[in-house]
């Protein structure tokens, strides 16, 4: 079985000696739950990021998505989650083990991106679409974490002493999450990362979000992962990023001060989150300096 040698390290970077212990037993699982659930591969996806994902159909030939996790929390949440949406704007689980860490999904057919859309217009109506028809309420007796929990990030980072990041912005981001927080009418169930790459196209149910976090919190938060992505391909990126918080305000009815409020907080987290990971941070960073601009 193909496991990129990319993958496997992102998984050994993340997970340690238990993502290694995964990998090595990653290809016996994978056949076990293909004889067991009746599939045939189709090979994995393009895009593996921290979990294993192949294209599968089943014994009616219906196709489907089979994905492999590293078993924890998170795995066992998402799985919660999509139990929760019920197939109501987010793609369907059809079955699933939350022990291994595995889980059988509608595939969405053709499956293509939001972000394979060139108009930005019609990319923020398929936006603003799907984040509606995830709105609901967090069920009682779920484990679903808060988004509190994620802001521990940032005085993690504040508790480190002057980095990259400006410990004056991420004061001022956690001013602006305590605000929206004060003013809030109540946690509800959010996705946790509604972007581009995680909204496809159905032919049969049209656009649908996949891979949700789950997380409480104010449903303004589950906005700022989308304004800040697929930037680096627009001319002007500032414009687009204005563009998008002012339709998004005007469509949703929403206070655009308290939208710039929550990107400003969540963005910065991000951003602190990219200087801890390595990752990509400067271009997240980059839009908090943007929206602190648009709300003064």
């Amino acid at each position: 079985m193909n496991i990129p040698e990319e993958f496997q390290g992102k998984i050994i970077n993340a997970f340690g000696f238990e993502g290694k212990a995964w990998l090595e037993s990653l290809s016996q699982t994978v056949e076990t739950y293909l004889q067991k659930w009746e599939l045939t591969s189709e090979g994995p996806v393009e895009n593996l990021s921290y979990n294993y994902v192949l294209k599968v159909t089943d014994s009616r030939r219906t196709p489907l998505i089979l994905k492999l996790g590293v078993p924890n929390f998170d795995t066992r949440n998402e799985m919660v989650t999509l139990q929760i949406y019920g197939g109501d704007g987010c793609a369907v689980l059809v079955k699933s083990d939350m022990e291994k860490g595995v889980m059988l999904l509608e595939r969405l057919v053709p499956g293509r991106m939001l972000s394979a859309e060139s108009d930005e217009l019609v990319v923020l109506e398929n936006y603003i679409k799907v984040w509606k028809a995830i709105r609901r309420p967090v069920p009682e007796g779920t484990s679903t974490p808060f988004l509190t929990h994620w802001f521990e990030g940032l005085k993690r980072y504040r508790n480190a002493g002057e980095g990259l990041i400006s410990l004056e912005i991420v004061q001022l981001a956690e001013e602006f999450f305590q605000q929206v927080m004060e003013t809030s009418e109540g946690p509800q169930l959010l996705h946790g990362d509604l972007h581009h790459e995680n909204i496809l196209y159905s032919e049969e149910k049209g656009w649908m979000a996949i891979d949700p976090k789950g997380v409480a919190g104010d449903p303004y938060f589950d906005i700022p992962s989308f304004l800040i992505n697929q930037l680096d391909s627009k001319s002007d990126p500032k414009s687009v990023l204005k563009l998008r918080v002012d339709t998004i305000s005007e469509q949703l009815g929403i206070d655009r001060q308290r939208l710039l409020k929550s990107s400003i907080a969540l963005g910065t987290l991000y951003a602190c989150w990219g200087v801890e990971d390595l990752a990509d941070w400067e271009t997240t960073y980059q839009c908090v300096k943007w929206f602190i601009e648009f709300l003064e």
